[in-house]
């Protein structure tokens, strides 16, 4: 099990699994946990916390993991839902002003990243107290990875992000919740830089996580979205794609959405092989990416049924995928200053014509290579594509469809309004998006 290495240290772990439910002026104490002076004077209990985090994101219908791949899904057409007494799963499906501040599943992404930026800045801040240094970098990064999700979250799917996680805090534009994710994937490569993450520190959190390629990869994702195309491509060069790192399960904490969708089939499946795009951009019949990502039940409907990253109750769950650095990079060399149009076509014919053989996760698209026009808006339309379909219930679309301009009818939601509980405790929340 995941957990066997850190079985003694449960009661510290309780102080990383409380999340509130008000708003940012949130108080995460638990009268049942460890007191905060013993889990973070110890490399122990700060491990536990750091770990606290994956359970956080990734682990059941609350998490994170879960609802980002629904909220996205569902507004940008990739699900369909089976079962409409799913209320918050019902809001989304439909879209517009049905979407509230009462739904839960946006509530959970908000109340998530604020818990999960709250234990990372703390875990960071008492690291440097550690006297095992190389053990304090892995730490650092380790949590820097989920308190940057955690910023991306936000930024993605609302236009203001807080400032920071306390009582009655600010808000930013949302492209300062990337650039502060940026500033913390900086600092914690500067640690481990200093001071190599120690080899006893992997065997203490759950296997799977390559932290370094991790940080580089996010780094690259929120560059990108930010609009800094330079060092988006820098950060996803940095990046090995021949590597996995992924955030594992086991029999007892198992991929949420295995558990929700794949085996219930009471909830939400993909719309279809056409993922959900418009008749230019969909895969063709040919392109095995779709074999990938979902499978067919001829007997029982819905037909076509959530494969891919949701196959199975103990299936990892990637941080990034390889192909997303290949189209960050063909995406970066077009929207440069001095745009690059021939080695864009480089990396997109990457995509197009790898085979499941070459990928490290088994996604391939095994199809020609480019024979459209080579200007920017071309070759953006087809990022464009190849990022739906390589990237699929990923979360992602939401971004992509805003930052590639594509038509609001394509769409049932560009922004989410904010949770109530935040509204309710806090008077300097935004006014919520129109649409």
């Amino acid at each position: 099990m995941i957990f066997s290495n850190i079985k003694n240290i449960g009661r510290c772990i309780a102080i990383s699994l409380v999340i509130g439910t008000t708003g940012c002026s949130k108080d995460y104490k638990n009268p049942n946990a460890a007191p905060e002076e013993e889990v973070f004077t110890s490399a122990r209990g700060m491990t536990s916390v750091a770990i606290g985090l994956q359970r956080t994101y990734s682990f059941s219908r609350t998490s994170t993991v879960y609802n980002m791949v629904t909220a996205n899904g569902f507004v940008t057409n990739e699900l369909i839902i089976l079962n409409t007494g799913n209320l918050p799963e019902a809001q989304l499906n439909t879209g517009g002003v049905t979407v509230d501040g009462t739904n839960t599943i946006l509530a959970n992404i908000w109340a998530n990243a604020n818990k999960i930026i709250l234990d990372a800045n703390r875990v960071i801040a008492a690291s440097a107290n550690l006297g095992d240094k190389g053990y304090a970098s892995g730490l650092v990064g380790y949590v820097t990875i989920y308190k940057a999700l955690a910023l991306g979250s936000m930024s993605m799917y609302w236009e203001q992000v807080p400032d920071t996680v306390g009582t009655n805090v600010s808000f930013n534009d949302r492209m300062q919740g990337f650039n502060r994710a940026i500033a913390s994937i900086d600092g914690a490569l500067s640690a481990i830089a200093a001071n190599p993450i120690s080899p006893s520190f992997a065997g203490n959190i759950p296997a799977g996580t390559d932290i370094l390629n991790t940080l580089h990869a996010l780094k690259a994702r929120y560059a990108l979205f930010s609009g800094n195309y330079a060092l988006a491509l820098a950060a996803a060069n940095a990046v090995d794609l021949t590597k996995r790192s992924t955030m594992a399960f086991d029999a007892v904490s198992i991929n949420p959405m295995f558990e929700t969708v794949t085996s219930t089939n009471n909830v939400l499946q993909p719309v279809d092989s056409t993922f959900g795009l418009p008749v230019a951009l969909r895969p063709t019949t040919a392109d095995k990416r779709v074999q990938f990502y979902t499978t067919i039940n001829p007997t029982i409907a819905p037909r076509f049924r959530a494969a891919g990253f949701s196959a199975a109750s103990t299936t990892p769950w990637p941080y990034y995928l390889p192909g997303e650095m290949t189209l960050i990079k063909a995406e970066a060399l077009v929207r440069q200053a001095n745009p690059d149009l021939a080695n864009a076509v480089v990396e997109i014919d990457k995509i197009r014509t790898k085979r499941a053989a070459a990928d490290p996760f088994g996604i391939g698209a095994d199809e020609t290579a480019y024979s459209g026009p080579v200007t920017a808006a071309d070759l953006l339309t087809e990022i464009y594509s190849q990022r739906c379909i390589e990237l699929f219930m990923s979360g992602l679309k939401l971004e992509d469809m805003r930052r590639f301009a594509r038509p609001t009818t394509e769409r049932k939601r560009n922004f989410f309004p904010y949770p109530f509980r935040e509204r309710d405790n806090n008077s300097n929340t935004p006014k919520d998006p129109v649409f």
